[in-house]
C-alpha cells in the first residue's frame, strides 16, 4: 500500500485518465489539519487498495491544480471518477466520513 504523489505534471494522466476512482488529498506542509487527516487517508488507501487510487497533491508546489478546482482551503479531499469530480470534502474528516464518500463510487 502506498500513496501516490500527484503533481501538475502527472495529474491528468494519473487522476483524470485513471480507470479507477481517485481520491486526492490536497495539502500543505504548514497545515495542521492536513497533518491530522494524513493517517486517515493512508488507512483508506490500504482498505480500498485495488478498488481506488489514493494520493496527495501539495498545493504550494503545484498551485495550478487546486486553482483549477477552486480549492480555497485545505485540507480538501476530492474523489474523481471517470475524470470528473464526484465528491468533495473540506476540512478534517474521520475515516468513516471519508469512507462514505468512497462507497458512493465503488
Amino acid at each position: 500500500m502506498s500513496l501516490e504523489v500527484f503533481t501538475k505534471d502527472n495529474f491528468d494522466a494519473e487522476v483524470l485518465q485513471s480507470d479507477k476512482p481517485v481520491l486526492v488529498d490536497f495539502w500543505a506542509s504548514w497545515c495542521g489539519p492536513c497533518k491530522m487527516i494524513a493517517p486517515v487517508v493512508e488507512e483508506l488507501a490500504g482498505e480500498y487498495e485495488g478498488k481506488i487510487v489514493v494520493g496527495k497533491l501539495n498545493v504550494d508546489e503545484h498551485g495550478e491544480v487546486p486553482a483549477k478546482y477552486g480549492i480555497m482551503s485545505i485540507p480538501t479531499v476530492i474523489l474523481f471518477n471517470n475524470g470528473e469530480e464526484a465528491e468533495r470534502s473540506l476540512g478534517y474528516k474521520t475515516k468513516d466520513e471519508l469512507a462514505e464518500i468512497v462507497k458512493k463510487v465503488i
